[in-house]
């Protein structure tokens, strides 16, 4: 996991570049030339795009997480409450018959 968030890793990359091109004719001499510096910005606007996508799937993560969760305290109360009738209305011997393996 990195240590750092994406987003402040990509904003640290923005400011990165942007000093790169105030100095870029003190640093083209150790290889950072337009190529590069095209290719960082390059790189930085894929993980823009990128984040932003993730963010958006995860904003619907949690909605379909709350759907479902809604969902399955509905199923666990219907399930409940044929399990009492179950039990009620039908002898203990055939209770497997409907998942319940209680012996009362």
């Amino acid at each position: 996991m990195p240590t750092k968030t994406y987003s402040k890793e990509i904003t640290d990359a923005q400011v990165m570049s942007a000093g790169i091109k105030t100095n870029a004719e003190v640093l083209a001499k150790r290889g950072i030339n337009a190529e590069f510096t095209s290719g960082l910005d390059n790189t930085i606007n894929t993980c823009v795009k990128l984040n932003n996508e993730q963010e958006e799937l995860k904003a619907r993560l949690k909605t379909k997480t709350e759907e479902l969760n809604k969902q399955m305290a509905e199923l666990q109360k219907k399930t409940g409450e044929a399990r009492k009738i179950v039990k009620l209305d039908i002898p203990q011997t055939a209770w497997k018959e409907f998942g319940i393996a209680d012996k009362r």
